[in-house]
């Protein structure tokens, strides 16, 4: 590993958009939930990538028209989209070139890995189990009844505690604004990836430290003397 970078002994990353491709996934179970409740679809599905985010509900208030934005409406959609997601968690899904490899590796040289997602806790273990196995990663959590989502950054202090870290010794490792600003929050190091939902340019905005293109290059950030 490469010398004279950052020691760090703990990733948390994202999981829509860093990890994991989801996109198509998110599309399907939210354009069927407003489908059964009598809305149009949203398309084509590349909008999606700047609705993702910030948890299902927020997402359902997005993808509702405008005029049809009420409370009701929009727990209704969501409800139901979350649902169709327990039910098919990886239908489209798939890891990102690179991620698995990048996964053992972590494994093997013990830097502890997370995950952190709005995404309903419920799916996203069942999404992490399928697609990488259980106990692929020390801690996995998704959004919990009573929980804050991100960019709250309590979350990530639970995890750091449950992994015997604190927040300097994280990178934490997302593809939005979102996620910058929740590793900002938390006193983590705010790492960019810059193949998942949104552009470079609102990465740089956020405040990303650093920006990489490939999974490997988190190397340059964790030092083994």
């Amino acid at each position: 590993m490469k010398r004279g970078g950052i020691i760090r002994s703990c990733v948390i990353f994202d999981c829509d958009g860093t990890l994991v491709d989801t996109l198509g996934d998110i599309a399907a179970a939210m354009n069927h939930a407003l489908a059964e409740n009598g809305f149009p679809p949203v398309a084509p599905l590349e909008r999606y990538r700047d609705m993702v985010g910030w948890g299902i509900v927020r997402l359902a208030e997005l993808a509702l028209p405008e005029g049809a934005r009420s409370q009701d409406a929009v727990q209704e959609v969501a409800a139901c989209a979350s649902g169709y997601m327990y039910e098919r968690p990886a239908e489209m899904s798939k890891p990102y070139p690179g991620i698995k490899e990048l996964l053992a590796g972590l494994k093997a040289q013990k830097i502890k890995t997370a995950v952190l997602s709005n995404k309903p806790d419920s799916v996203l273990r069942l999404l992490m189990d399928e697609l990488f196995g259980p106990g692929a990663f020390d801690s996995v959590w998704g959004l919990r009844p009573g929980s804050a989502a991100k960019p709250d950054p309590s979350s990530v202090w639970e995890i750091v505690a449950e992994l015997g870290r604190n927040p300097h010794d994280a990178v934490f490792a997302g593809d939005s604004e979102i996620d910058v600003e929740t590793a900002r929050n938390a006193g983590c190091y705010p790492l960019g990836v810059s193949w998942g939902f949104r552009s470079r340019a609102v990465l740089e905005a956020a405040g990303a430290a650093r920006i990489i293109d490939k999974p490997e290059e988190i190397w340059d950030l964790i030092c083994r003397q």
